[in-house]
């Protein structure tokens, strides 16, 4: 099989997990006042807890995911994903108006959809390309960051549509998340097709092994050679020095998607802007930070081909780290909040493809499957962590739109940003005993 159709599946399927990063269109219509004409009437700590939860659900479903690679094979697999990922949105169309039942189908449920399909082209994908394989993770993840843009406008244009239709009686929220579902589990089921792994002992022509580093940072990449199993990883002190930038670096990127629709509505709105334009605007930079979150894994991955993991990552983090101390003054123009997005988005992007690629080089490249799924747990955690102080302290403001409510949140992520960035610069890949 010709290795780039492994590729093209990967986008396809990664495209449909990618819309959890789309919630930030939600919000608005969840957290309006039944008062005000609002359907749902959630707080913003409760929408925020969608998104967390979902984000939890799936970082921890991919280590059960890693495991079964082992015993199904990656094609089912990734079936499986799409299946429960669509189920979940069906649901939540159907029965998801309150929001203990939006919390359980599009957070736990479409969480483990993604959880478990998400492993599958990383897995795959690294053992067809051991050559480019920041590349690859780059390529592989690429469609997760895109496919929040395609849902982001997607969404905003049937809400109105659909609404208008009293398509299956349903509210605009609800009817988004019924076709959601039908065509999340179409095109998973579609891309899975060609999840198949290599043949045992494939090796690409014209590229040689190279020996194994002795720093991950001091040279174009590591071999991957030296097979960790879990256990054995978790014994290292490098898994937990990746974690925790991991950890660290997701943070910032998690928090601005969650809230930056709410955050540009806030800050526009007290330079006269009015709301429906702020609003607007600010459904412009989230889908602007999609796209640079797509070109960021491809970008990142590729850079880090040649400059190796360590260095790559410590830059990613350190850029990262600035611009969200200045982001908050950045919000207050539509250039300046755009721009601000679309960096944050790139750096953050580069999460996906850095710590997938960094964890076949320190772990192997046979076993990154297995491996990858404890060390993605540290996303799900920074799923909760950034996305809950941003949602804290908005409902301690009370409601008040006064945009200085979303200073401390983004100083918090700069500072764990550039925490994660020292980290990594004591970090050396480990040797197998």
């Amino acid at each position: 099989m010709n290795r780039w159709l492994v590729v093209i599946g990967a986008i396809l399927i990664q495209l449909c997990l990618g819309a959890i990063y789309a919630w930030s269109v939600f919000t608005p219509q969840l957290t309006k006042p039944i008062a005000d004409g609002g359907m749902y009437g959630f707080s913003a700590g409760q929408a925020a807890w969608i998104f967390s939860i979902g984000l939890l659900v799936f970082a921890f479903t991919m280590i059960l995911s890693g495991k079964l690679t082992t015993k199904m094979s990656a094609r089912k697999l990734a079936s499986l994903g799409g299946i429960v990922l669509g189920g979940g949105y069906i649901l939540a169309g159907l029965f998801g108006s309150s929001f203990f039942a939006q919390l359980i189908f599009i957070g736990i449920i479409g969480g483990a959809g993604i959880g478990f399909a998400y492993v599958v082209p990383i897995a795959v994908g690294v053992k067809w390309f051991p050559d480019k394989k920041g590349m690859l993770t780059g390529l592989a993840v690429a469609g997760f960051g895109f496919g929040a843009t395609i849902w982001v406008k997607a969404a905003g244009s049937w809400f109105h549509l659909l609404d208008k239709l009293n398509f299956f009686g349903l509210g605009g929220v609800q009817s988004v998340f019924f076709l959601y579902g039908i065509i999340f589990m179409a095109l998973v089921l579609i891309g899975s097709i060609v999840m198949i792994d290599p043949p045992e002992g494939f090796v690409p022509e014209g590229w040689t092994p190279p020996e194994p580093a002795s720093d991950a940072g001091s040279s174009a990449s590591s071999s991957g050679a030296s097979d960790f199993q879990p256990g054995e990883m978790l014994r290292t002190p490098q898994f937990y020095m990746m974690w925790f930038t991991f950890l660290f670096s997701a943070i910032a990127g998690l928090m601005v998607i969650y809230c930056i629709k709410l955050f540009g509505i806030d800050a526009l709105s007290t330079k006269g802007i009015a709301v429906a334009v702020a609003s607007a605007t600010a459904g412009t930079a989230m889908a602007w930070l999609a796209i640079l979150n797509g070109l960021g894994r491809i970008i990142w991955g590729t850079v880090s081909d040649k400059i190796g993991r360590k260095t790559a990552v410590f830059l990613m983090c350190t850029f990262q780290g600035i611009i969200m101390l200045l982001f908050y003054k950045m919000g207050f123009t539509s250039l300046t909040l755009i721009i601000g997005a679309c960096i944050i988005g790139f750096n953050f992007g580069g999460n996906f493809a850095l710590f997938p690629a960094m964890t076949a080089d320190y772990f192997g490249n046979k076993t990154v499957g297995l491996n990858y799924g404890y060390i993605f747990a540290a996303y799900g955690i920074s799923g909760v962590i950034g996305p809950q102080i941003a949602g804290y302290f908005k409902d301690a403001a009370g409601g008040s739109g006064d945009p200085s409510v979303w200073v401390t949140p983004f100083i918090i992520a700069g500072v764990a940003c550039l925490l994660g960035a020292g980290i990594t610069l004591m970090s050396k890949p480990p040797k197998k005993a």
